[in-house]
């Protein structure tokens, strides 16, 4: 893409109202537009990245077993009543009246819901394991919208829902999605903490959140320092570990239930990127939904939900990688491969090397942010490490006159 053509316009001023470093650097990169209060537009550089990380969770998603669906946002309140959670859920669900005078409501989560189509679906013990998700945006009405993305009220999520036939099975599929999770985290060139959490509103007996350490983190995080010496998370051995180790949020610490040793422990703050939980027949009792078993028996299944907050990574990313100078992607999540500078396109001979290599470069499957602006090459270095691309290829005149390129690194400037 080159430059000239493309729909952004870098700020050099911080917005007076952004206090956290992703919300300034995403308004001063033009990722995100406010267009009321805790609701944004995307701008085609934080599109980018939104669609690279929702593509990585669903290919993750994909390998684990796991099938993709759609959901409405928009669902019915009868559902949530039989569940007793739609009172109990509070002001932050949006409620409102069709012209039919019939209840509805813009879905926080989709518990119910996919309980309610999966009845109608599944009626045999046979059919399962299941386990369905969706990518889809979701509203809850923040009484103080804040952070930029990072606590708003609407937001794009990836939800996922497991079914199975008893207990035991159903926390196999658990133990799936925290290597899921584990996977898809390390696929963004992420490292993500699993700790022990509540479950709030989603309820059930077991969860585990998922963390990205960061000075910015809104939750203190208590783990065993034994988690921060492994370096491959996805690793079986790695898994065992985490598992079993002892990670909690603060809200779970316990001193006299704490096996770690007082020099072992780790206090850190985090920022939660993903939530697995495990809420056996909670809503499947509640909205009758059950198979029959080899003997002709009513069972209800045995349930779990898991979540990954999809625009939220792209603030958390952020937080946890960047500079004075701004962005600096994983290479994974980068809007672009490539930040390609030619510094004077007045100059015919420089700018014919541009375009080629520009050519040849997305000939090559390359992903080219090409800056041909007039701007002085001042700019459009302070521009390009704002936006963070990984690798920047710089084309001057000297660089022509002694046949080479300057290739930069914007991790290691």
């Amino acid at each position: 893409m080159r430059k000239s053509n493309y729909f952004l316009k870098t700020r050099k001023e911080t917005p007076s109202d952004a206090t956290l470093i992703s919300h300034k650097l995403m308004i001063r990169t033009s990722m995100i537009k406010q267009t009321t209060s805790g609701i944004y537009a995307w701008l085609p550089l934080g599109l980018k990245v939104l669609k690279k990380i929702e593509n990585i969770i669903r290919d993750v998603q994909n390998l684990f077993g796991c099938q993709e669906i759609l959901m409405p946002t928009i669902q019915q309140s009868d559902l949530w009543k039989k569940t007793g959670r739609y009172n109990d859920y509070g002001p932050e669900m949006l409620k409102f009246l069709d012209r039919n005078k019939k209840e509805l409501l813009y879905g926080p989560t989709n518990e119910e819901l996919i309980t309610n189509i999966f009845k109608d679906y599944v009626n045999s013990y046979k059919d399962l394991p299941k386990n369905l998700y969706q990518i889809q945006w979701k509203f809850r009405d923040e009484i103080r919208p804040r952070f930029g993305i990072m606590r708003c009220r609407e937001f794009l999520m990836k939800d996922n829902y497991s079914f199975d036939l008893t207990a035991d099975a159903a926390k196999k599929s658990y133990d799936n999605m925290f290597k899921c999770y584990l996977k898809t985290f390390q696929s963004m060139g992420l490292r993500a903490i699993p700790v022990k959490a509540d479950s709030g509103a989603i309820g059930g007996d077991m969860s585990h959140e998922f963390h990205i350490i960061s000075e910015s983190g809104d939750t203190k995080i208590i783990y065993d320092k034994k988690i921060d010496t492994l370096k491959d998370l996805t690793s079986e051995s790695s898994y065992k570990i985490l598992r079993n180790i002892h990670s909690v949020t603060e809200e779970k610490y316990d001193e006299s239930d704490c096996s770690i040793k007082k020099n072992d422990i780790v206090i850190k703050k985090g920022i939660e990127v993903g939530h697995i939980f495990f809420f056996g027949t909670k809503y499947s009792s509640s909205l009758n939904t059950y198979v029959l078993d080899k003997n002709g028996k009513k069972i209800n299944v045995e349930m779990g939900s898991y979540g990954i907050g999809v625009s939220r990574l792209v603030a958390a990313i952020i937080e946890s990688s960047h500079d004075k100078d701004g962005i600096i992607w994983p290479k994974e999540v980068s809007p672009f491969d490539i930040g390609l500078i030619n510094l004077n396109p007045k100059d015919k001979k420089l700018t014919k090397i541009s375009d080629n290599l520009y050519l040849t470069l997305k000939k090559n499957n390359k992903d080219v942010l090409y800056d041909d602006t007039f701007e002085s090459p001042g700019n459009k270095f302070a521009d390009m490490d704002l936006i963070g691309i990984p690798n920047q290829i710089i084309i001057g005149k000297r660089n022509v006159e002694n046949n080479n390129l300057e290739i930069k690194n914007r991790k290691k400037k």
